[in-house]
């Protein structure tokens, strides 16, 4: 039986013991400076929580921060009435589904292709095609895009959610190939032995394990599509037919004064986002860290 020295054992324990301390130092540090940042979400987030339970009164005196009492519930009610909000929010979601299921299909689409055939040249110049699109603002194409939806009668919530795909498939594309290139080939090839095609390979082994770069890629199209302002207000002829932040601008322009009521809108309008944020960002964390370490 070999036993250690204690002089050794000492000095070992030492070393880890100096080894651990800049580490805590640095953790300690580190959460600091996130909880520092944190403050940039939470002050703001405070301020219209607060502001949406004020009465009109409340919400002119002060600063703003300090707490609302007694609660003034009928900020909602004003919001819900004058931006017409079951309309808005059906619209919003309308568009936001068709975005999210597009990018899915095309995005996954697109890259399992470009994937497995990368030795291909006119695969390899498509995914940089994409990849280069991701450089282009929609302010730089605004125009050609409202000229283009209104000819082809486009010019209505299922144009936004069109362009919504687009502008995401980029962005989809970089996610997906770098997950697609961490599936063992071995996987196909055993399927395509047992006689599957190339649609049956890619809906039965290859689309289910995209599952966790699915949910990443579709959080990441709902929220664009969900708080996109500038593209429905542009494209949407039909002004009872907007989104709930395009309605939302009423608040600037008749009703600037009501603060409560606008912060009301704005805490209902912001629910459905971070309601599914909480739910799905485990997901979200998982598909971007695992494309990206594959």
């Amino acid at each position: 039986m070999v036993t250690a020295d204690p002089a050794t054992v000492a000095a070992v324990s030492r070393g880890n013991r100096r080894g651990s301390t800049p580490l805590r130092g640095c953790g300690w540090g580190l959460t600091a400076l996130l909880a520092l940042a944190s403050l940039a979400v939470l002050v703001p987030l405070y301020f219209a929580v607060v502001m949406a339970f004020k009465t009109p009164e409340q919400a002119v005196a002060g600063t703003g921060f300090a707490p609302p009492w007694p609660l003034n519930w009928a900020s909602f009610a004003d919001a819900w009435t004058l931006t017409g909000f079951p309309r808005a929010f059906a619209v919003s979601v309308l568009v936001s589904v068709v975005s999210v299921a597009g990018c899915l299909l095309l995005a996954s689409w697109a890259s399992y292709a470009i994937v497995r055939n990368w030795d291909r040249r006119l695969f390899r110049y498509s995914y940089f095609y994409l990849l280069a699109a991701m450089f282009i603002p929609f302010p730089v194409v605004a125009l050609p895009q409202v000229k283009l939806t209104a000819v082809l009668a486009l010019d209505n919530p299922v144009g936004v959610a069109l362009l919504h795909v687009m502008f995401q498939l980029s962005f989809s594309v970089l996610l997906y190939s770098a997950f697609l290139r961490s599936i063992p080939l071995e996987l196909e090839e055993s399927a395509r032995m047992d006689g599957a095609s190339t649609w049956q390979v890619f809906w039965r082994v290859v689309f289910p394990l995209l599952a966790p770069m699915n949910a990443t890629v579709g959080i990441f199209a709902f929220l664009a599509s969900w708080n996109d302002f500038m593209m429905p207000s542009l494209i949407t002829a039909d002004q009872t037919l907007q989104t709930i932040p395009v309605v939302q601008k009423i608040f600037q322009l008749a009703f600037s004064t009501d603060y409560n009521v606008a912060f009301a809108s704005y805490l209902m309008a912001m629910a459905p986002t971070i309601l599914v944020y909480v739910f799905a960002q485990r997901w979200v964390m998982s598909g971007v860290t695992r494309g990206a370490i594959k």
